[in-house]
């Protein structure tokens, strides 16, 4: 075992080999990040992970003044992930309207350069699908987000001129769409293709035909498909693209699209497989990762113990499997590939469902049983 040593009151104490900083976050944050952190011990053993909990969000901001601590920064930059539970509250906001607790990821995402949002979109069970004819493993894509340019690289820089005129402007440059393409071909490379034809894919979704900044993305994005020619290169306008996710979601293998468009198509893709509760996400830079379910805090069922873990636990396992790969640590990956198939196990078997996806199981049932499964 590669362990880090570090001295704590005049001693040597052993660390466990991976550090994760832990962010609860608001609302339903606590309770979902609880049972991950469960699942991945449980999963893992002990002396692999450390869980170092960290304050910071919303409700972190009323206490303080401070959605990201600077502890909580310096603690993000220097640990090997971050396990990030949910933030926001509707009624915390910025004398501007926008909400506080979306700053927190927003911070780390630019701070530490998370330049792709990595959302999984896969149907684990074919009943959760609002499809029709759909069986578990149709739908098995995933979206790639360009993170840190785009539309939402204007958020706070806007012009508001006078109270009746509003702009923000989009931004596309060309080291974001280079290395935002190259990390989904390679992903492309990386997994076993499309359901339908077991085909390596990647679609660039964009407004190429409308917008110059679009038909810039496509370009660049055909000049790094040189590089690939292992993987196909397929496109999509987003307006089409959200017929094609409802109508022949099996085509698709890795889609690629600026920040906004692929901050909706997203949640479009999460809702053909059973909603945002099933929904993992990852924020991913070169040297970072930030991990959480792609929901929202809802604060309404805060504390009542009713919020499904599954898109936490799944961020989980995303995270087990990117560090797996960033330290050739395959006994990480072997625990992400237990967490999934426990997973899909506990939803096949019909008797332990969350809430949001018809059933009446507890966050606590739901962890429960995904742990019994995990052997």
């Amino acid at each position: 075992m590669d362990w880090v040593h570090t001295i704590h009151r005049g001693g040597w104490i052993e660390m466990a080999k991976y550090q994760i900083a832990t962010i609860e976050g608001d609302g339903i944050g606590p309770e979902v990040c609880g049972a991950t952190v469960h699942v991945l011990k449980e999963a893992l053993g002990s002396g692999i992970m450390d869980f170092n909990q960290f304050p910071g969000g919303a409700s972190h901001y009323v206490k303080s003044g401070f959605v990201l601590p600077e502890e909580t920064f310096a603690a993000c930059q220097h640990s090997h992930a971050m396990l990030h539970g949910a933030a926001g509250l509707p009624d915390v906001t910025y004398p501007d309207g926008t909400e506080v607790g979306n700053d927190l990821h927003l911070q780390l995402r630019f701070k530490l350069d998370l330049y792709a949002n990595v959302r999984p979109i896969r149907l684990y069970q074919g009943d959760f699908s609002p499809l029709k004819n759909r069986q578990a493993g149709d739908i098995d894509y995933v979206i790639v987000r360009e993170n840190t340019e785009g539309l939402y690289a204007s958020r706070g820089a806007g012009v508001l001129l006078r109270g009746e005129v509003a702009t923000d402007t989009l931004v596309v440059t060309r080291k974001g769409v280079e290395r935002i393409a190259k990390f989904a071909f390679e992903l492309s490379r990386k997994r076993s293709g499309a359901p339908s034809d077991h085909k390596r894919r990647m679609t660039v979704c964009d407004k190429a035909n409308i917008l110059r900044s679009y038909a810039f993305f496509r370009a660049i994005c055909d000049e790094v498909a040189q590089s690939y020619p292992d993987v196909a290169i397929d496109y999509s306008y987003v307006d089409a693209m959200t017929v094609h996710l409802v109508k022949r979601p099996e085509f698709y293998d890795v889609i690629v699209a600026e920040n906004m468009f692929g901050d909706i198509i997203s949640d479009l893709g999460a809702a053909t497989v059973g909603g945002m509760g099933i929904a993992p996400s990852g924020e991913l830079g070169d040297h970072h990762g930030l991990f959480q379910g792609a929901h929202g805090s809802a604060p309404d069922i805060a504390g009542l113990n009713v919020a499904s873990p599954l898109a936490t636990i799944l961020s989980g396992s995303f995270m087990l499997r990117w560090l797996g790969d960033r330290h050739q640590d395959q006994q990480l990956t072997e625990a992400a590939e237990r967490i999934e198939r426990a997973v899909e196990l506990t939803l096949s078997q019909g008797k332990v469902i969350p809430r949001d996806l018809g059933g009446q199981a507890s966050c606590t049932d739901v962890t429960q049983a995904i742990c019994r499964n995990l052997d």
